[in-house]
């Protein structure tokens, strides 16, 4: 609760990708032109500085525009700014920071941060309530800590897991339930590890750095079958809020193509033509 209570996992480090050179901080403070309109009305062009981005973000025209407040002006007069415009002023490393931001707080929303779901979230990787939730972490054993570690690193549910070393202190039945997780996961998995048996037969891809040499090993079958697969998500059924209570997620109506709703409203069109009576239930058939 404590790692997690802004979104972010607070005990990550800041991505070097992320860190702006001092070239990159003295672009940001140059000034930007804008077209702003004077006490007459009439059009002028007036320069401005950012000084910074508010975390605020909307979809306009399917594409992001980011909130950015101006120095020496309060926030009543903040502007909104494309994608593009932004990255070619320069601050394409803070909207990536804001898209994360943005994300983690979507990812509270579908599960908050209650002890009801972190208990859960940690039954799931096979540690009980009184571990999780009575127990200080210096009490536990090695293979309880993994799982810790396990649990915070998948709590914002992300689409790719990075494991280096995940085998080290597991016994033989958490390790089988790692495999069937990993198995079962839809993300992308990259593992680094000595462990070649529980490597090889969850990896249909190996890369073998030895001898100062890079050798991939691979099946070049699965490749082309897993470009062309169709992957399948399944919807949460339910989620519990703050204060504990079980809510049923409403299912999202499904968005038709413009071929299936051509062909959904030639299906509408011959039945009315054959005398059928239609109901807005027509709607949810798929």
């Amino acid at each position: 609760m404590w790692g997690y209570q802004f979104g972010e996992d607070k005990e990550t480090f800041p991505k070097s990708t992320l860190v702006l050179t001092e070239e990159e901080e003295k672009k940001l403070k140059e000034p930007v032109i804008i077209t702003d309109t004077d006490a007459k009305g009439k059009e002028v062009k007036i320069k401005r500085v950012i000084e910074e981005m508010t975390g605020a973000r909307r979809t306009a025209r399917k594409l992001y525009e980011y909130e950015v407040k101006w120095v020496g002006l309060n926030h009543d007069n903040n502007s909104w700014y494309s994608q593009e415009k932004l990255e070619s002023l320069g601050w394409a490393k803070v909207i990536k920071q804001t898209d994360e931001q943005v994300e983690a707080r979507e990812g509270l929303y579908k599960r908050p941060l209650t002890q009801s779901n972190i208990e859960r979230h940690m039954a799931d990787m096979g540690l009980g309530a009184e571990f999780g939730s009575h127990h200080r972490m210096s009490a536990l054993s090695g293979g309880q800590k993994v799982k810790v570690v396990l649990a915070a690193a998948l709590w914002n549910q992300p689409h790719i897991i990075i494991l280096d070393e995940p085998t080290n202190y597991l016994d033989r039945e958490s390790l089988g339930a790692l495999a069937g997780a990993i198995r079962e996961y839809e993300g992308g998995v990259v593992m680094i590890t000595h462990n070649d048996q529980f490597c090889s037969e969850l990896c249909p891809e190996t890369w073998v750095l030895e001898g100062g040499k890079l050798d991939c090993k691979g099946d070049a079958e699965w490749m082309t079958s897993v470009m062309t697969e169709k992957v399948a998500f399944q919807a949460m059924e339910e989620m519990v809020d703050g204060a504990g209570n079980v809510i049923k997620v409403k299912k999202a109506k499904k968005t038709l193509t413009r071929k299936e709703q051509k062909a959904r409203e030639r299906l509408k069109k011959a039945r009315a033509e054959q005398g059928e009576v239609l109901t807005d239930d027509t709607d949810n058939e798929d």
